[in-house]
């Protein structure tokens, strides 16, 4: 039991605490020169003040900057991080599926900028983000920010633009930043990443030899190297490539959890096969079950002298430790396991002492860092799941099974988690969750964010019909939810078929043919598209001198032309923080359209002329939201009035109307 203190708080060890949950980077260790001997050095946290002032800032700071991992562009790659864009979500009902009822996304465009528009909607709340991003072998490309480029270098670096002007280039190992424009790449992408996750929220990110080294201290900087879980090896082939000398045959999954003082929560155990199970027996018919047996020894110089002694079997066998060891118990609770029966001595008696661990106590079995592809899968199995599900071979390169992608979902997940994957390539996450899904009667949901990089005109997916990779994923999860839906049907239709054979049986297999059946009809295998796009406000700007009264005529608007009601709406629930997947309905209300979120968390109309009876019907109605379009009101007294109208029927929130009701 721990001690009180019996003295004030360390101050400053708070303050480092709370700096140090929001900006783990920023945190450094100091020689602590006060309880430092000749002999030891110790060492305290502190703060990296030079690094703080830069995670607060819009520009580059200049100066010396502590002892880190640092390369070229990286202050600037925070700036990009932290810097605000004019961007919006536009919905996509015609490329959507389910758009209706899903509570899946399916979002294109540069995933910096994607990943900015969610920090309100989904901040703490994505339970496991997995990417899979560009290695960096100097044939790929990689999405090109700023990064404080002149347009000399711009211009040299430039490789490519996708259909929406997205800036990509090929870094080739030629290039003299090759590394570093890898690392600002990704370090800017994951400061953001980490504040979607849940508290006990996990990341994985798959990574080869190229860039694991730098990938390594970056996510340490990023997550804070306490939150580090394990460096997975992934067994990724299955025969040696004969081209080469030694054959690259593994890839690593880097695994963090946001907060590793939860402990035991943060992952679930893998659950139990045929193999574990019969590993179980119950020779002395144990009351408690079946169970196996474990060594009752530790090493000797970690003991304490009550875990030094002789032990005498039930049949009287004096029983020794071998040197350099101790037991796991000390004389007084080694004697307690042996009077439970949780102590095992051989048939006879006269065994060494072995621990019962029984599988009533076991949720699962224990995972090792090494992942096999006979447990997970290879590259050639993922590349057939696509083609099998297309249709047609050399889609896509080098896509990740579907296997792994499930282990991951299933050991970091619940039953209602949301998970990210901001490089969705091929969508296997979305397949994998989708499966786990069918398979647990579970509700995962999904964001899947994608650039929609250009199909070469010279390649199988561009003379299949695919324009860019987004078109490639979207086709996977369609085909993949509706034989994912089949499946599940007809194993419900074995139940109830069985059940016809097995009348001792019948109730059980009904049972599970209903069980089936609901899991059918529950099955969320659409989702809703969303692509980046400019704001939908005009960029028009002037100042109060620049304004006379021939202009007010043609201020009526401020929102683009061609932005339809469903643009707006999802435009309010980005700037508000709304979740981008709640149901809404859309309904006429005294010949004005008025839309309705998630039963009330907003509600919006964006009709011009918008009479006083629908403010107050939409009043009544005590939303947590309510927005209207700037120009659709004719004066701003009538806008006034519409905030005296909530505050009658909102009485009880009359201070608070303000902040709930807005015009765009």
């Amino acid at each position: 039991m721990d001690k009180l203190r019996m003295e004030s708080p360390d101050i400053t060890a708070q303050n480092i605490d709370h700096i140090a949950a929001l900006f783990p980077n920023c945190i450094t260790e100091m020689l602590d020169e006060e309880h430092s001997t000749p002999e030891k050095k110790v060492y305290k946290r502190a703060i990296n003040f030079e690094l703080l002032k830069q995670m607060l800032s819009p520009d580059v700071v200049d100066g010396d900057e502590a002892y880190e991992f640092t390369w070229v562009g990286k202050k600037a790659a925070i700036v990009e991080a932290n810097k605000p864009i004019r961007k919006t979500l536009r919905p996509c009902v015609a490329e959507s599926k389910d758009w209706d009822t899903t509570e899946n996304l399916y979002i294109e465009g540069d995933n910096l900028e994607v990943l900015k528009l969610l920090q309100e909607s989904y901040l703490g709340k994505v339970k496991m983000i997995y990417i899979d991003p560009p290695y960096n072998t100097g044939n790929d490309f990689i999405y090109a920010d700023d990064f404080m480029r002149s347009q000399e270098e711009e211009n040299e670096q430039m490789g490519m633009y996708d259909e929406d002007e997205n800036r990509l280039f090929k870094n080739t190992d030629t290039n003299g930043r090759f590394h570093s424009d890898w690392c600002s790449m990704i370090y800017s992408r994951l400061m953001l990443a980490r504040n979607l996750l849940t508290d006990d929220g996990v990341i994985f990110i798959s990574i080869d030899d190229n860039e694991q080294e730098n990938l390594k201290k970056i996510c340490d900087e990023v997550f804070g190297g306490h939150n580090f879980i394990a460096q997975i090896v992934w067994q990724k082939r299955t025969s040696p490539d004969a081209r080469r000398i030694i054959s690259a045959g593994h890839e690593y999954v880097f695994a963090y959890v946001k907060d590793e003082t939860l402990g035991h929560s943060v992952l679930n155990a893998l659950p139990f096969d045929k193999d574990d199970y019969a590993r179980y027996k119950n020779p002395d018919n144990d009351p408690n079950g079946p169970w196996i047996s474990t060594d009752c020894t530790a090493q000797g110089g970690h003991g304490t002298k009550e875990q030094f002694y002789d032990l005498v079997t039930p049949a009287g066998r004096v029983v020794k430790l071998q040197e350099g060891l101790c037991w796991r118990y000390t004389k007084r609770r080694m004697d307690e396991e042996i009077a439970a029966g949780h102590i095992w001595f051989g048939a006879d008696g006269k065994g060494v002492p072995r621990k019962k661990t029984y599988l009533a106590d076991r949720s699962g079995k224990t995972m090792w860092t090494w992942w096999p592809n006979s447990e997970v899968g290879h590259t050639q199995e993922a590349t057939k799941e696509v083609s099998a599900i297309l249709g047609q071979s050399g889609l896509m390169d080098f896509p990740k099974p579907l296997r792994l992608m499930k282990r991951m979902v299933s050991i970091a997940t619940e039953n209602d988690s949301i998970i990210l994957d901001f490089f969705s390539g091929s969508a296997t996450t979305a397949h994998a969750v989708m499966q786990l899904n069918a398979e647990d009667g579970g509700h995962r949901k999904f964001i899947m964010v994608q650039l929609p990089e250009p199909c070469d005109e010279k390649s199988e997916a561009y003379k299949a019909g695919y324009k860019n990779i987004c078109e490639i994923g979207k086709e996977r999860i369609r085909r993949a939810g509706e034989k994912i839906r089949i499946d599940l049907g007809g194993d419900a239709a074995i139940n109830l078929f069985a059940a016809t054979d097995n009348p001792d049986l019948e109730d059980k297999l009904c049972k599970k043919f209903d069980e089936k059946m609901d899991r059918v009809k529950n099955l969320d295998i659409g989702f809703r598209v969303l692509k980046l796009d400019d704001t939908n406000m005009k960029d028009v700007y002037y100042a109060p001198d620049d304004y006379d009264q021939g202009m007010l005529a043609g201020l009526e608007s401020n929102i683009k032309d061609d932005r339809t009601d469903l643009d707006l709406l999802f435009g309010c629930l980005i700037d508000w923080g709304l979740p981008l997947s709640l149901p809404y309905k859309s309904e006429q209300l005294g010949g004005c359209t008025v839309h309705t979120y998630n039963d009330g968390d907003l509600i919006a109309c964006f009709d011009a002329n918008i009479p006083e009876s629908v403010v107050k019907e939409i009043a009544q109605r005590k939303p947590l939201r309510a927005v209207f379009r700037d120009s659709g009101f004719a004066s701003s007294p009538e806008k006034i009035n519409v905030f005296e109208i909530f505050k009658l029927y909102m009485p009880e929130d009359a201070g608070d109307i303000s902040k709930r009701v807005r015009v765009i």
